[in-house]
């Protein structure tokens, strides 16, 4: 069983930064697939980012794809989501989210995820 603690949300000003953290406990992540997930308020939950193993490739939805930039550090148990430019669109709370080993066309299901923190609000005002 592994445990993921999401930190790091808060208000930001459209163009502004944020890092986002997901710590695990109860488990190491060296084997788990993580995702980043986001839910805005009236929408479905969305795929930002995902990533099988360290130094394996990063995914991303094209809403973020050279703008957020996932990584994971194995020694803190832990990934992150650094977010550049932001702007209004971006707003919505933010879960990391963990499953054994997905294959590639599986990476951007959020139900195929069996791990989930409780996520954290961000809220980009323009």
């Amino acid at each position: 069983q592994v445990n993921l603690v999401e930190t790091g949300g808060g208000p930001v000003p459209a163009g502004g930064s944020l890092r986002l953290s997901c710590q695990a406990s109860g488990s190491s992540l060296k084997t788990y697939t993580m995702g980043w997930f986001r839910q805005a308020p009236g929408k479905e939950r969305e795929f930002v980012a995902a990533n099988r193993r360290k130094g394996e490739g990063t995914y991303y939805a094209d809403s973020v794809k050279g703008r957020f930039t996932m990584s994971r550090d194995s020694a803190e148990n832990a990934v992150y989501l650094e977010m550049n430019s932001l702007n209004a669109e971006d707003t919505a709370v933010y879960y990391c989210a963990a499953n054994s080993r997905l294959i590639l066309s599986a990476l951007g299901l959020s139900h195929m995820y069996n791990h989930w923190g409780r996520g954290t609000q961000v809220t980009v005002s323009s």
